[in-house]
């Protein structure tokens, strides 16, 4: 299946179903020489895996991850990058009665629909678990993107309809991000954001919110138009990632309302407005506001690259619901197993490592732009 490859020159393919033996990927068109090791998948991984408390699943996956080509001596080979990490703790009975039934918000009948078949231990290829795939392969991508000097970082921005300081308010901290189970970057703010979750999970219910991704060192003249643009490409992405349903860059919905002469980021000189050297006759720019989050015409401005992605509730939930089965026949259904009750934490890394594929791709594309 051609959805399960993403990328043009840097590729992965991701495989493996929630309940099957493993999930993996395979890495094509990693430079040879990147620093890679098993404990740099690890750390990654760790950020994702499940059963590490606050509103993620119980389900407890040691989520230990196997390189099993393309890395020789800690380095990269420059052939494929075949990953895997072993399913240890599924509980395939709790889906059982699934078989014939179609979870509301689920893509069970869908994919029924399309294939006449489909996995309902745990949503299979469908499930949240894929996203382990992505997140391995992204570790890779960040390494290469760090020898360019790009760095990604992503943080809850709202969960459970709380909504915690942006970047330039008061409180603001991203260091925090890395200290609370709900990844925001404000103490106070999470700690209220936990509370709810703890009173939706308490009632069978779930919540939404947003995950903000910050990308910082990136070059000038990424992008490939006017089908490959750096935003566009970003987008597609993230709304690939299960739960997402929105992306908005810079300024986002909010300049719908706005006006040119706010909006316009305006180009000036600047010395050190990028992080890799430009080519002869090509200015160092800045620019006055970022309000286009760093992209103008489908390429990189040099400024930071800034988005928002939206996520639904969870739609497994506790909570009783009305559904139909195979029949056609109504039925209650009451979602069992280990579920979270917002996404958004165990999506930041998974935010962070589809942006560092997409960026990885189209600054190895981007080598073939020009001559000088």
């Amino acid at each position: 299946m051609s959805g399960n490859i993403f990328g043009t020159v840097f590729t992965v393919t991701s495989f493996g179903e929630s309940h099957g033996p493993a999930m993996g990927c395979v890495v094509c068109g990693c430079p040879a020489g990147v620093p890679l090791s098993a404990e740099l998948l690890r750390g990654e991984l760790a950020r994702r895996r499940p059963g590490g408390g606050g509103p993620a699943t119980t389900r407890a996956e040691a989520d230990e991850p196997e390189i099993l080509s393309g890395v020789f001596e800690g380095r990269t080979l420059g052939t494929p990058i075949a990953i895997i990490v072993r399913n240890t703790s599924a509980r395939s009975a709790d889906y059982e009665e699934l078989k014939d039934l179609y979870r509301p918000g689920h893509a069970d009948w869908v994919w029924e629909a399309k294939y006449g078949f489909r996995d309902y231990r745990g949503g299979g290829r469908s499930s949240g678990r894929e996203t382990l795939c992505r997140v391995a392969a992204g570790a890779v991508a960040k390494a290469l993107l760090a020898k360019y000097g790009v760095s990604i970082r992503a943080w809850t921005q709202a969960a459970a309809g709380i909504n915690a300081p942006a970047p330039g308010e008061a409180g603001f901290d991203l260091d925090e991000a890395a200290r609370n189970p709900l990844c925001m970057p404000h103490a106070g703010t999470a700690a209220r954001a936990l509370a709810e979750l703890e009173n939706l999970r308490a009632s069978g219910d779930s919540a939404g919110g947003a995950v903000s991704c910050s990308v910082t060192g990136l070059p000038p003249g990424l992008g490939e138009p006017v089908f490959g643009k750096l935003d566009a490409l970003l987008a597609a992405a993230m709304l690939s990632l299960g739960a997402a349903k929105g992306v908005e860059f810079g300024a986002g919905f909010a300049a719908a309302s706005s006006r040119g002469s706010v909006q316009n980021d305006r180009p000036v000189p600047a010395a050190n407005s990028n992080a890799a050297p430009l080519p002869p006759g090509v200015p160092a720019l800045g620019y006055i506001s970022n309000n286009a989050g760093g992209v103008l015409g489908g390429i990189s401005t040099g400024m930071p690259l800034e988005f928002t992605v939206a996520f639904k509730p969870v739609p497994s939930i506790s909570m009783k619901q009305q559904t139909a089965d195979r029949s056609g026949a109504v039925r209650e259904l009451a979602v069992k197993g280990r579920h979270d009750i917002c996404v958004c934490p165990r999506a930041v890394p998974v935010v962070e490592a589809m942006a560092a594929l997409v960026l990885a791709d189209l600054l190895l594309r981007n080598r073939s732009s020009r001559l000088d």
